[in-house]
């Protein structure tokens, strides 16, 4: 295992204890910010790490389960520290990750790959129940609130919201199911559908515990980093002038960053189907499991949605 996933998540906890004791100025609340980013990206490494230890298809579960966590607790904390006003950042930081997975992350992968290899490859077979879903996904919650008429415009009623909770969760499942085990060669690349050992060897037992004692430390670190940075986001935020729907795309930048940057790295190395994966497996994550933890959440604490 490398240094810096271990680093990062100490780090991180030990600047959120300090913040509980020192004024948190300028200079502290620089290095908790720069914390943070390093322990969501340490986080979703230990969560590979265990993924590709327990195998299909609960290695699926552990990572999408340690995004949802860090982008639940980022989300959260910006509606509690934002009060009414922050009622649209899960909307805000769904849309972003859409159009930035749909037209960043999958664009850099093409383009990427096309430069470094001129022709790749990949299984529309694989592509386009992602794309189904996600497209379901993001009418759940982008689109319908408009439409709805028990409610205010942009909102749903509590029914409405545990509807799409629970379609929401559901769609996510299902598309699980189909990735990991019921068509799982459709996701495989083309000249290894077949072929184990396309997959890299999988961890120890050791090294897969250790990597989820530092996840358990990662997340606490980054939910706790995420509660006491919220304030000063919010200021800054405003002292720029820049509209609220910045904190949505900050959000989704940082939670998909990893991501970006493991489907940037499979497309150079001729790898484009598991790029395509990535992409859109965390796209799917990140929406279908974000929507009903924000909805109870959101119901439990009374905040508006």
């Amino acid at each position: 295992m490398p240094a810096w996933p271990t680093l990062f998540p100490a780090l991180a906890a030990a600047l959120l204890a300090g913040s509980f004791f020192l004024p948190l100025g300028m200079a502290l609340t620089a290095a908790c910010a720069l914390a943070l980013v390093g322990a969501v990206i340490a986080a979703v490494h230990h969560a590979e790490v265990v993924a590709h230890r327990v195998g299909e298809p609960f290695g699926t579960l552990v990572l999408a389960v340690a995004i949802t966590v860090i982008e639940v607790a980022l989300i959260v904390s910006m509606m509690l520290a934002g009060g009414p006003d922050a009622a649209t950042l899960p909307r805000d930081t769904i849309y972003a990750a859409v159009m930035i997975i749909c037209t960043g992350v999958v664009g850099i992968c093409l383009l990427a790959g096309g430069l470094s290899h001129h022709a790749q490859s990949f299984q529309l077979a694989g592509t386009s129940p992602a794309l189904s879903a996600l497209v379901a996904l993001a009418g759940l919650s982008l689109v319908l609130p408009t439409f709805t008429t028990s409610s205010a415009v942009g909102t749903y009623t509590v029914s409405q919201l545990a509807f799409v909770a629970v379609s929401s969760l559901a769609l996510w499942a299902i598309f699980v199911f189909v990735q990991t085990v019921r068509h799982r060669d459709y996701f495989l690349p083309l000249a290894a559908t077949a072929d184990e050992a396309a997959h890299a060897a999988p961890p120890t037992g050791a090294q897969a515990a250790a990597s989820f004692g530092l996840l358990l430390l990662a997340l606490v670190a980054v939910v706790g980093l995420a509660k006491r940075l919220s304030p000063a986001i919010e200021g800054a935020v405003a002292a720029a002038g820049s509209p609220k729907a910045v904190i949505g795309i900050a959000i989704a930048l940082l939670v998909l960053l990893p991501e970006t940057w493991a489907a940037v790295r499979a497309a150079l190395a001729d790898r484009l189907q598991t790029s395509m994966n990535l992409a859109l497996g965390s796209a799917l994550a990140s929406i279908g499991l974000t929507i009903p933890a924000v909805v109870v959440t959101a119901t439990l604490l009374d905040l508006p949605l």
